[in-house]
């Protein structure tokens, strides 16, 4: 059997990865968990990953204090797929419809299947969700003037606030547990992402009203001053406005720990920052010298600042672990004309790594990733690691005591002992993955293909692939034909090595295809 990396016969088998014992902990009580999850946060977005334009002060203080990822990967270069493989352990291509949902799509995740928090929630801990969703709701139609569900309680939280899906997706209103909050009855909401529905202004139509211009695919109803996808009506009172979204988010977070800090808690505080569109605070506006996306990097730094200020004025910091990253890689212009691309200037949001959100190179996958647990977890470490979001259900089910189904969380490894910063043993290998939203008409169109890469230590296949070359700016990396890559030597994949090593590339996609076809990569 031929070297596949420099570092090792792919560092022995996924079985291996999960034989590494961790050591007891020396913690009174199993502790608090929290995920802090960033929305098209890049690998080179913050200090602490070599950022040198803005300063992210409090995320850099959450480094220090714990291990600090080089090779973590969001599951998916997209956010739903991320999102779906972060809280059930399978990587998202392996289920149908795990692409970017429109707001009214029915839920992804069903009642009943086993998933992070119902995982939590069987071990005694109080389990909540604050911010965005995007896994759907209902069954198909939702009922946004009545009882929600299926949705987050029905999947293992026990409290939930959050956003339905996007920022920039209608129906902008947020959800506390299942039921819009302040809506008021005589102003029924009603929302359509296919015709136009009632009279309210558009992007198109209506331009004067914009704070800022969009691209065709964002400018329908407008909220806000700023135009959405998809058309909605009514709820009036119940429509957020986007510069308090973070403060209220924030203080519903604070709120949940805060009334639990006598007992073990999870919470999935999913943030917004830095979504488009980007309309952050008067506090941040115009700070950063980015314009509106790094404005919204500071407000997110703040943000991730005042949680844990709140954890320590409770006494459960030394008690918590956090865990921080994003759901993929980072996009400058992504629908709306906030001059994210003109005011870059030198920063590089993807770090030395090729593209960001939506593509298969490695920017829209590697992220940042930071684990914190004082007096567990080492202090100031950085970790090459190479570990993936998919694991965290397992890592940890691990660490409080609980068993996986065998049909569940199939593809979701223990890693704790690298998530603890204890080992820079990580996966053998990990599947990257990109797959647009099937559109027409006013968007860029999508064939649907998913599309796949294997890392294998330092080699990386590309699979050959139709889809689009170029979204939203972000090169896909896509061929007819496979590619494959060195990242020990070139890390921004510029140098496509298939046709020089065709053994090598026909070694790497046999075993990207039997993975695939085996259903699972948990023992």
């Amino acid at each position: 059997m031929s070297r596949i990396t420099r570092r090792g016969m792919l560092r022995g088998s996924a079985a291996a990865v999960c034989a590494v014992s961790l050591p007891a902990a020396a913690s009174p009580r199993r502790p608090n968990i929290v995920v802090i999850y960033a929305d098209d946060l890049g690998y080179g977005d913050l200090g602490c990953y070599g950022a040198a334009g803005i300063r992210t002060p409090n995320i850099d203080r959450l480094a220090a204090r714990g291990t600090r990822f080089t090779d973590a990967h969001s599951p998916s270069a997209t956010c739903t797929p991320s999102r779906y493989a972060l809280l059930t352990g399978d990587y998202a291509w392996r289920a149908s419809g795990t692409q970017i949902l429109p707001g009214d799509a029915p839920a992804l995740i069903r009642p009943g299947q086993f998933t992070l928090p119902a995982m939590l929630k069987a071990a005694g801990y109080a389990t909540g969700l604050v911010g965005k969703w995007h896994l759907g709701l209902g069954d198909g139609e939702v009922d946004w003037n009545g009882r929600i569900a299926p949705g987050p309680l029905d999947v293992g939280f026990d409290q939930a606030f959050f956003i339905p899906a996007t920022l920039d997706r209608v129906p902008t209103v947020l959800i506390d547990g299942r039921h819009v909050v302040n809506l008021d009855p005589a102003d029924p909401i009603e929302v359509n992402y296919k015709t136009r529905i009632g009279d309210e202004p558009t992007g198109v139509a209506n331009p004067e009203l914009l704070k800022f211009g969009a691209d065709p695919e964002h400018s329908d109803t407008i909220v806000n001053g700023i135009s959405r996808i998809g058309y909605m009506t009514g709820g009036r009172a119940a429509r957020w406005e986007d510069e308090e979204l973070t403060d209220q988010l924030l203080g519903k977070a604070k709120a949940f720990v805060s009334a639990r800090r006598d007992a073990p808690f999870f919470l999935y505080f999913a943030m917004n920052e830095p979504h488009v569109p980007r309309a952050p605070h008067p506090r941040f506006a115009g700070k950063s010298g980015m314009g509106p996306r790094g404005d919204a990097i500071l407000q997110l730094d703040w943000t991730v600042g005042e949680l844990m200020r709140t954890l320590e004025e409770l006494g459960i910091a030394d008690d918590t672990l956090v865990v921080f990253s994003s759901d993929n890689g980072p996009v400058l212009f992504d629908g709306y004309e906030d001059q994210a691309v003109e005011l870059a200037g030198e920063h590089r949001p993807s770090g030395p790594y090729r593209s960001g959100k939506y593509s298969i190179f490695e920017g829209g996958t590697r992220v940042p990733m930071i684990t914190c647990w004082p007096g567990q977890i080492p202090a100031d470490r950085v970790s090459d690691a190479l570990v993936d979001h998919v694991d965290l259900l397992a890592s940890l089910a691990a660490l409080v005591g609980e068993a996986l189904p065998h049909d569940s969380a199939v593809d979701s490894l223990n890693l704790l002992p690298a998530f603890m910063g204890r080992t820079d043993r990580g996966r053998a290998f990990v599947v990257e993955d990109t797959k647009l939203m099937v559109t027409t008409g006013k968007s860029v169109a999508s064939s649907g293909e998913r599309v796949l890469a294997l890392r294998a230590g330092d080699w990386k296949l590309i699979r050959a692939s139709t889809e689009p070359h170029e979204f939203h700016g972000n090169v896909i990396g896509t061929q007819p034909h496979h590619q494959l890559y060195d990242l020990a030597s070139d890390p921004g994949e510029r140098n496509d090595l298939a046709s020089d090593m065709p053994d090598r590339t026909r070694e790497l996609a046999a075993m990207l295809d039997r993975i695939e076809q085996a259903g699972r990569t948990r023992p």
